[in-house]
């Protein structure tokens, strides 16, 4: 009888032990460190433990970020501030390649901890990456020859026949030319870092693009002029990107851009290149 009736416990648990789910591997979180109890490692406890603060950016966006091609070396705003974030987490920063068109893509698939560079928050980049606390307002406003100011001043005169308006592919810039360029006539050009050129050679009549950018290209060519950077045609903020799904880290990221927008660090930065 006792015989049969662990025979009959051993069948029961091995039916169980056949009908439960195959757990699989555990997978790794951004960090690259294993998930413990179905539980991400933040990149809060990854990055200081590897050292380095893997950040994405396009580098063609001053005065945020700029790649030298000819040294390799990053500079803009946002690149002293990620300095600044990497040191805080006993790591140095390490600068990934990206283009507006692919960085949401990248920053999701975990080749960076997160993306910097004059990157504006909008809702569709929301569905697919947590933002920081904004670290600036900003709006899309015309940079214009200044010899021609006065024509450009509104959407109305800007989008009409013979206008000829140049944008940079895959990011803000675009959507936002796309959405109210009807009858001028909408160029796309592949290199941030040159376009301006376009409107100087005029090639192209104007650019609308953040007001932050308008008065920095003002400012370093002196034909160009920035109309109403103070009321520019929309409201945006720019931020920093983050992983979805990383609360800690998005937390200490918050924090951080509080006290830097707080306490003049932002703004030290930002008048170097602004002014």
């Amino acid at each position: 009888m006792k015989r049969a009736v662990t025979l009959s416990a051993l069948a029961c648990l091995l039916a169980v032990t056949s009908a439960a789910p195959v757990v699989p591997d555990a997978p790794t979180g951004g960090g690259g460190a294993p998930l413990a109890a179905g539980r991400k490692t933040s990149a809060l406890d990854a990055i200081p433990r590897r050292g380095v603060l893997r950040v994405c950016t396009t580098g063609d966006y001053r005065p945020f970020s700029h790649l030298d091609p000819k040294t390799g070396t990053y500079s803009g705003v946002d690149i002293t501030m990620a300095g600044d974030l990497a040191k805080s987490l006993d790591a140095t920063p390490r600068y990934v390649a990206t283009t507006w068109a692919e960085l949401v893509g990248d920053l999701s698939a975990g080749r960076c901890d997160i993306a910097m560079g004059g990157v504006s928050v909008t809702l569709p980049r929301a569905r697919s990456v947590y933002f920081s606390e904004p670290t600036r307002t900003d709006g899309k406003t015309p940079l214009v020859r200044c010899a021609d100011k006065d024509k450009y001043q509104t959407l109305q005169q800007i989008d009409r026949p013979g206008t000829k308006v140049v944008v940079n592919p895959g990011g803000t810039n675009e959507e936002f030319a796309r959405a109210h360029i009807r009858r001028a006539t909408l160029t796309v050009h592949p290199d941030n870092t040159t376009i301006f050129d376009e409107i100087i050679a005029g090639r192209a009549d104007m650019m609308m693009t953040d007001a932050s950018e308008t008065r920095y290209q003002a400012r370093i060519h002196p034909e160009l002029c920035s109309l109403h950077p103070d009321k520019p045609f929309s409201f945006s903020e720019k931020a920093y990107a983050l992983p979805r799904g990383d609360n800690e880290f998005k937390a200490y990221v918050d924090q951080w851009v509080h006290l830097a927008t707080h306490d003049g660090t932002y703004r030290k930065y930002e008048d170097v290149w602004m002014k």
